[in-house]
């Protein structure tokens, strides 16, 4: 068990984060998936008294792996923002200006849904639909219909919050959120703590990585 694990898809080197990162150590890239800046301000202002202690606690999080990775690039893939714009996506323009030197790329989400002018002020390049560069493709959704990808393509995506379970006796469980990797496309785990999950079943030849507090197991 380790807080790190590399995988190799081709010639391309990834390292696993037990922080719910994947850095693309080959292009000086952190990557990661649902962030949803602004949930916890939107159950606030509907009466659920959710701290904002854990949108803090996220940013810290971000910064921190972007620092120890040294990431020149950040590709988020999908839901960046929650809903409508609140004070805490405020916050994150303000966390943004701190790093000017740092290239942010988001594929829109479900979610992503504020106006194009608040992504260019906060120095956002947005892309709509998909994202290539290389052999690899973002998307928000591995099941969005009609998605294919052409061969020697490699396919990383959001949306799913992807979770496995860890079964023992007297039907008790425990459900982790993991790194999902199949033959031909990687579903990422939530970066946001403050998500639920979906239950990832893999077959012969995918592997499924719990974040089981700061360590990454295979399953």
């Amino acid at each position: 068990m380790s807080m790190y694990v590399s995988h190799m898809i081709g010639t391309q080197h990834l390292i696993m984060s037990a922080e719910r990162t994947l850095f693309w150590e080959n292009e000086s890239t952190l990557i990661v998936a649902d962030l949803h800046v602004g949930k916890t301000g939107h159950f606030r202002k509907e009466g659920i008294g959710v701290p904002q202690q854990i949108f803090k606690d996220d940013l810290h999080r971000l910064l921190s792996q972007i620092l120890f990775f040294k990431a020149e690039r950040l590709i988020i893939v999908g839901d960046l923002t929650h809903s409508v714009e609140n004070k805490e996506m405020g916050l994150f323009r303000r966390w943004r200006k701190d790093f000017p030197s740092l290239y942010v790329h988001l594929v829109k989400g479900n979610h992503d849904i504020l106006d194009d002018k608040w992504y260019r002020e906060t120095e956002i390049t947005v892309n709509a639909g998909q994202y290539l560069e290389k052999s690899f493709l973002f998307i928000h959704d591995i099941l969005e219909p009609g998605l294919k990808a052409t061969k020697g393509q490699y396919i990383f995506s959001g949306h799913l919050h992807p979770g496995i379970s860890i079964r023992g006796r007297g039907r008790q469980a425990l459900h982790f959120p993991c790194f999902y990797f199949a033959n031909n496309h990687c579903v990422l785990p939530a970066f946001s703590r403050f998500t639920g999950t979906y239950q990832v079943d893999p077959k012969e030849n995918e592997k499924a990585f719990a974040i089981i507090e700061k360590e990454i197991v295979l399953m």
